[in-house]
């Protein structure tokens, strides 16, 4: 079995697409509704939709999380985000186990990208 695919509730679609092309690559399948819903390809299978609700509401903790393979596919993430002018408030650092950063969606959905050795 495998996440076949997530939808994010957004306040601005469009801009939350465009952080999911820039950052990590997603890309954009279908708009429906007027800038209302987003479908986006991601790697393999797994499919990313957006849909717009003024104002989304997550628990405190919820978070989207990305695996990188290696410490150096980490640091590249890093640096592809910075160049793609997304806000990473925090460089890579070791936690839990962990070397990981933090960034956050357009509307505010917190994202990991962390590299765990095995």
């Amino acid at each position: 079995m495998h996440l076949n695919h997530l939808d994010l509730s957004v306040p601005d679609v469009h801009a939350a697409a465009a952080f999911f092309a820039a950052g990590f690559g997603f890309t954009l399948l279908e708009e429906r509704g007027n800038g209302g819903m987003a479908i986006m390809a991601g790697d393999g299978p797994f499919t990313l939709v957006l849909t717009r609700c003024a104002e989304p509401v997550y628990p405190k903790t919820f978070h989207i999380g990305f695996l990188q393979a290696s410490k150096q596919a980490l640091m590249q993430a890093y640096e592809y985000l910075l160049a793609a002018n997304i806000e990473v408030p925090k460089a890579p650092e070791e936690m839990r186990g962990a070397l990981l950063f933090y960034c956050r969606v357009p509307g505010g959905v917190l994202v990991e990208v962390a590299y765990r050795p095995a």
